[in-house]
């Protein structure tokens, strides 16, 4: 199955640095009761984005009309803790987040997005406080990220570069999700169960 590729993105980066913020902030439980995916754009941080009124939080980064329509968050340590739920992940994508920058991810909430096509990038704490700063303020807050080169260009000229997996590099490259990414091997796949019920033929 195919999702949108990640090769070079630019846009708006939103700071949003506080620490353990776990997936019930993301995408509180009452948006897991849809029998689909759609509409969870509205569930992402609904406790932090909207007053009790309704309306929106004006105190509120992504509310702030520097960095409405982020494409990428740079977060605080231990992002995406808590319940394994995949919500939080559908509701970032829809809300048009592409990728997240910070120190460290929750396990689970790390392969979601894997699985989901958003680019995680994991760096030295100093290097996303750094981060954090520049695009916390408006005039630099574009930033662009380029996965084949596992690049981050800043607003101030400078570059940072970056690690990840080669077989999440490729998926996310590819647009691929886990099923995807399998059957890019289907020929190998075919010619396993070929062999295997040649010496078993009892299987078949």
């Amino acid at each position: 199955m195919s999702q949108q590729p990640f090769t070079q993105v630019s846009g708006q980066a939103a700071p949003f640095l506080a620490a353990n913020v776990d997936t019930d902030v993301i995408m509180p439980k009452q948006f897991l009761k849809g029998i689909d995916r759609q509409g969870l754009d509205r569930g992402v941080f609904f406790d932090l984005r909207f007053l009790p009124d309704g309306r929106p939080n004006p105190d509120f980064v992504l509310n702030q009309a520097a960095w409405q329509g982020a494409s990428f968050l740079v977060v605080g340590p231990n992002f995406g803790c808590g319940s394994s739920r995949e919500h939080a992940v559908w509701g970032l994508q829809q809300l048009g987040v592409r990728a997240l920058i910070g120190s460290s991810f929750a396990g689970i909430f790390y392969d979601n997005c894997q699985r989901n096509g958003v680019l995680l990038i994991t760096l030295e704490e100093a290097q996303v406080q750094r981060i954090g700063q520049l695009v916390g303020q408006p005039e630099t807050a574009r930033i662009s990220i380029d996965l084949q080169a596992q690049q981050i260009g800043l607003a101030d000229g400078s570059v940072i570069d970056f690690q990840i997996d080669t077989l999440r590099k490729t998926s996310l490259l590819l647009g691929l999700d886990a099923i995807g990414s399998t059957l890019q091997r289907r020929e190998q796949i075919s010619e396993f169960e070929r062999q295997h019920l040649a010496a078993n033929p009892w299987l078949s």
